[in-house]
């Protein structure tokens, strides 16, 4: 009887055991390289691209818009065009433009206790999420809204629900949501950083941050302009929110004085702070650009008004002058480029295509009068 073969078993080697390669570290946007990031709120009026060619245009490297009408309540459902998207976000890195900062409508009031105001709040928050991440942007402001006359802890709970109820379900990737401070106008929620930091802590499974707006924090009764008063503002905004948390800085002088309660923006040095008190916020340390005082990427972006044409590119080029920037490294804005110019003409081209559509209309019905007549 034949022997029965015995093939000997293979030994295991772990060099064949398959491993998959390491997921690669996420690399920081090319925005977060340690140089100054300023920028100006751009129009977003005919094609949503048009307000990266803007900022380019006016001599920026940041910038901010709003994702649809900021004073009307948007479609429900209404979301940006996967074509558009795509188009937008290839421009901007085209363009190295950087952080990309939304707005938020103004109409959304997270803190309404009426509920019908509440769920319209609500979706169109959520909303301007999906809206901010199909456009691939970094920051998502919002004003925190108004109590209307209610106790301000119970404002500040819904604020903190109506942000998570908005974001359930969503994965924001790198989108951050950034809580503005107010001026304190009426009832509004947030001129004390003491209630931002406790919408903070009520919501502690999002990713907020802060926008400080300079004439907001006069207004509110906050001394920016004396050196001694900055310090003294830096450090409340420390043992709150945190100056960490702090990404965007809304460069605006105040119409009104301090402690008014009265929200009015104006142009860099014509308001109530002046330009000595913004040279000594741009190049403060610990607003600075770099670890460890400062922060990397964070934008300081101006809402001034724009009242006559070139009032953008004039107040861009006084923010670059303030922040002491060499002159080789601040971008070159396009002479005589203006958004009042640029939006007058969008809206007369808007305007004039209406009015030739009304003309046709008319036309055709008084054809169809005459022809009934003739019957």
């Amino acid at each position: 009887m034949p022997e029965a073969s015995h093939t000997p078993e293979p030994l295991y080697d772990l060099e064949d055991e398959y491993r998959p390669e390491p997921e690669p570290e996420p690399q920081p946007p090319a925005w977060q390289d340690g140089s100054l990031r300023i920028g100006i709120h751009t129009s977003i009026a005919g094609d949503i691209t048009n307000a990266l060619d803007s900022a380019q245009k006016l001599g920026c490297n940041a910038l901010q818009i709003f994702s649809t009408s900021p004073r009307m309540w948007p479609r429900p459902g209404s979301r940006v065009l996967d074509v558009d998207a795509t188009r937008f976000r290839a421009r901007r890195e085209e363009l190295a433009l950087g952080p990309l900062v939304i707005h938020c409508n103004y109409l959304i009031n997270m803190a309404s206790s009426e509920p019908v105001m509440r769920t319209r709040a609500i979706q169109a928050f959520h909303e301007e999420i999906v809206r901010g991440m199909a456009l691939g942007a970094d920051f998502l402001v919002l004003h925190p809204g108004s109590a209307l006359g209610g106790a301000i802890e119970p404002a500040i709970a819904r604020i903190a629900h109506g942000l998570r109820q908005a974001a359930r379900g969503l994965r924001m990737g790198g989108l951050r949501i950034l809580i503005e401070n107010t001026s304190g106008m009426g009832a509004a929620v947030g001129s004390r950083f003491g209630e931002i930091r406790a919408i903070f802590d009520a919501a502690p499974d999002l990713s907020l941050g802060c926008c400080v707006d300079t004439a907001h924090t006069l207004e509110a009764g906050y001394e920016i302009r004396t050196a001694d008063g900055l310090e003294k503002t830096f450090d409340a905004i420390e043992s709150t929110v945190g100056l960490a948390n702090v990404a965007v800085i809304h460069v605006n002088d105040s119409k009104t004085p301090l402690g008014s309660r009265v929200d009015r923006h104006q142009h860099l040095g014509r308001g109530t702070i002046g330009l000595q008190a913004f040279a000594r916020i741009l190049t403060h340390p610990r607003l600075g650009p770099l670890p460890p005082a400062g922060l990397l990427g964070r934008a300081f972006i101006l809402e001034t008004p724009i009242d006559r044409p070139g009032d953008d590119r004039r107040n861009v080029r006084e923010l670059w002058k303030l922040s002491g920037a060499p002159a080789d490294l601040i971008p070159k804005a396009q002479k005589d480029f203006s958004m009042f110019r640029s939006e007058r003409a969008a809206a007369a081209k808007s305007g004039g295509a209406r009015a030739g559509k009304t003309a046709a209309r008319s036309k055709k019905k008084r054809s169809r009068t005459a022809a009934r007549r003739k019957k």
